[in-house]
This record gives structure tokens, C-alpha cells and sequence, in this order.
């Protein structure tokens, strides 16, 4: 516990600066944390990371992740999904290079993993190109779902919530980190005027993004599962890797963006 709290400290020294200045290094810090957590699904597929295919999955991740300004050197009508199929294509041929090395089913996880993390980290600086109380509006929303989930599972877990999957997260703690989400969504959107929606949408959009953010836990714990791997990387003593720490935010930055832009629209 001691490790993990030390971590954590450090973790957030290093990350709320960066989200506090916003701009190039931001960027940059997303594209490493992707290209990390790429790396992280090499070393569970036990597939070597420094290598061709690690190459062109990193270079397709980070090519995502970069917001649209920073796409001008794109040819003209060459968006980014015209970008992905070519380097998705590139990998698929990367099973008739490699002597059966690499198998369909890699270039699939690691086109899927492109994908995902990717996305995912691209709308994570999107949000934050908001400012900085907005990024910190959706992780307080996130953290206080793993902090209300995990206390209150202590306190009242009874009935098990995917035992297959992730045995110790019960149905209990899942409604206590919905409540607690909703909690602070409604304290901080008072206090900061963040987003002019009445308190019940503020409640939906909270549960929304406390249930979808459980959803993205349950799914890392699903792959980690068929992988056979406890955390999916080393590089946070007492907490993993980027993808322990990153799987709900993965999940609910995409989410975040989509009330916004339909919200905006209205």
C-alpha cells in the first residue's frame, strides 16, 4: 500500500503540470503513455515489442492520438482512418513476412489495440484542450468511481458482480462508485459552472460515464484474464501499467466528447 500510494504522488506531480499547460507537452506525454501502453500489449501477447510490427502499431497509435491541428502534414484527402487501413494492411502483410511469426490473430489484437488506445488517449487531449478544471471534471468523475466502488465493496459487497472476470468487484461497490460519481459531478459542476445542464442530466451524464468507465475496469480485467497476465505492465510499482491506470479513462474520454458535441449541437 505504501508503494502504491508513493506512485501515485509521483504520478500525479508528473501528470497535472502537463495537463495544466496543455499544448505540445501534452501531446507529447499522450503519445508516450500510448506508445507505452502499446508496448504493454506486446509484452502480454509475449510478441517483441522492438520490431517491425512494434513499429507500425506505434506509428499508427500515435498518427490517432495526435488532435487535428497537428495532422497538417497529412496529403491532401488523406484523413486519418485512410492512414489506419494502410498500416492495419501493413500488418496483416506482416504474417506473410515473418516466417509464421506472426499469425492473423496479432496483427488483429494489435490493429484492435491501435484502435483503442488510440482513440481513447486522442479524446483524452481533446477533453483537456477544454482546460484544465474540464479534464479534471471527468478523472475526479472516474476516480471517484473506483474510490466509491472500492469502499463501498468493502463496507457492503455481497453479490458478485462478473465473478468470472474480476471476482472481488461486487454489485454494491458498482452502485457506490455510481453514487459517489454522481456526488461530484453535481458538487463540482455547481461550484464551477463547467456545463449549463440541468442537475438531472448532470446525474445521467455522471452514471453514464461512472457505468461506462466500470465497463472499460471490466473489460481490461477480461484481457488480462484471456492473456493470463496479473497487470499488464511494471512501469507504476504497486499499480501496473499504463493500462491498469488508463483502462476506465480509455473508455470514458470517447464518451465525454460525444455529450459534447451532440450537446453543443443542440
Amino acid at each position: 500500500m505504501k508503494t502504491r500510494i508513493i506512485t501515485g504522488l509521483i504520478a500525479l506531480a508528473l501528470l497535472l503540470p502537463i495537463l495544466w499547460i496543455g499544448s505540445w507537452p501534452l501531446v507529447v506525454g499522450t503519445c508516450v503513455l500510448g506508445v507505452i501502453a502499446i508496448s504493454e500489449f506486446f509484452m502480454m501477447k509475449k510478441k517483441r515489442f522492438f520490431s517491425m510490427t512494434g513499429l507500425i502499431t506505434s506509428i499508427s497509435t500515435v498518427l490517432i492520438i495526435l488532435p487535428d491541428e497537428y495532422r497538417s502534414f497529412f496529403p491532401e484527402g488523406v484523413g486519418i482512418w485512410e492512414l489506419y487501413f494502410v498500416f492495419a494492411m501493413m500488418l496483416v502483410v506482416m504474417t506473410v513476412l515473418s516466417n509464421n511469426d506472426f499469425t492473423f490473430d496479432d496483427a488483429g489484437v494489435f490493429m484492435l489495440a491501435s484502435l483503442y488506445i488510440g482513440s481513447g488517449f486522442h479524446y483524452f487531449v481533446e477533453t483537456a484542450n477544454y482546460g484544465f478544471m474540464t479534464i479534471m471534471f471527468v478523472l475526479l468523475i472516474i476516480w471517484a468511481t473506483d474510490t466509491g466502488a472500492y469502499l463501498f465493496g468493502m463496507r457492503f459487497g455481497k453479490r458478485k458482480l462478473a465473478p468470472v472476470i474480476s471476482p472481488n468487484k461486487s454489485v454494491e461497490g458498482s452502485l457506490g462508485g455510481i453514487v459517489l460519481a454522481v456526488v461530484v459531478a453535481l458538487v463540482m459542476n455547481h461550484f464551477l459552472g463547467l456545463l449549463e445542464v440541468s442537475p438531472g442530466m448532470m446525474i445521467l451524464l455522471a452514471t453514464l460515464m461512472s457505468v461506462v468507465g466500470q465497463l472499460g475496469d471490466l473489460t481490461e480485467s477480461a484481457y488480462k484474464r484471456y492473456f493470463g497476465v496479473k497487470d499488464s505492465g511494471k512501469i507504476l510499482p504497486g499499480h501496473g501499467g499504463i493500462l491498469d491506470r488508463f483502462d476506465s479513462t480509455l473508455f470514458v474520454m470517447p464518451l465525454f466528447q460525444i455529450f459534447l458535441t451532440i450537446y453543443q449541437l443542440n
